[in-house]
């Protein structure tokens, strides 16, 4: 009997884990805007920005849907919910602290400089971020989601895509130059090898720039990609 309550115990504990995880990615801006979304239990959303502050949060009832091509507002959330209070660290008193029963972790005042106040952790879920050592256009961006590498275009490269997403693990991301159309300079040209193309400013039939061939969502590695401004 013991040893079934046990297995019981592991089971919960690993599909409440399981359930923390990068979910999707909101692109916009062509790029230059990034949300993280993050699944937790009972189908609770936590978007995180690419600087690593709280976007938004709440409850999606149709977010462990395996491909979702709906865009739905978040729905508030009614189980426990807790903020630090002014006897926490000037650096997050007063952020949220408790969805359920995954915290939220915020780097303190006497972090590095470039962490104070951003998320440290969403349940076991680590964050790390590009500081003044790195490129210019890295600095304070988010660099590790959990085992995931996070990579962005540096001041190096093409005006219309240096500080764009170009890189989440594996998943790789390219942008048209600056010498391209400029109906379409700076816009997603591939994601993972998933190619998008446009109306060129010399096409009449549609609206310059307005997407031809390509995606708005595609999913990778579990991880579902949504390009707004699409």
């Amino acid at each position: 009997m013991k040893h079934f309550q046990l297995l019981i115990v592991i089971a919960f504990i690993s599909l409440n884990v399981s359930a923390q995880r990068v979910n999707k990615i909101s692109i916009g801006g062509n790029g230059s805007s990034v949300t993280y979304g993050f699944l937790l239990s009972e189908n609770v959303i936590v978007n995180v920005s690419q600087e690593g502050s709280l976007a938004e949060w709440g409850v999606d009832k149709y977010a462990g849907r395996p491909t979702d091509y709906i865009q739905r507002g978040l729905e508030s959330y009614g189980g426990r919910v807790e903020y630090y209070t002014d006897k926490d660290d000037s650096a997050f008193r007063g952020k949220l602290k408790f969805i359920g029963a995954t915290q939220i972790k915020y780097y303190a005042s006497f972090d590095n400089q470039f962490y104070v106040g951003k998320i440290k952790s969403v349940g076991p879920v680590n964050f790390d971020y590009y500081t003044n050592y790195d490129d210019p256009m890295l600095v304070g961006k988010i660099k590790l989601l959990g085992s995931a590498n996070v990579g962005y275009y540096t001041s190096f490269d093409n005006e219309a895509y240096k500080g764009k997403l170009k890189s989440f693990g594996s998943v790789a991301l390219s942008y048209y130059s600056s010498m391209e159309d400029k109906s379409y300079a700076g816009k997603i040209k591939s994601i993972n090898g998933s190619s998008f193309s446009y109306y060129g400013s010399q096409e009449h039939t549609y609206q310059k720039g307005s997407v031809k061939s390509g995606s708005q969502i595609q999913v990778f590695n579990g991880i579902t990609f949504y390009i707004k401004n699409y």
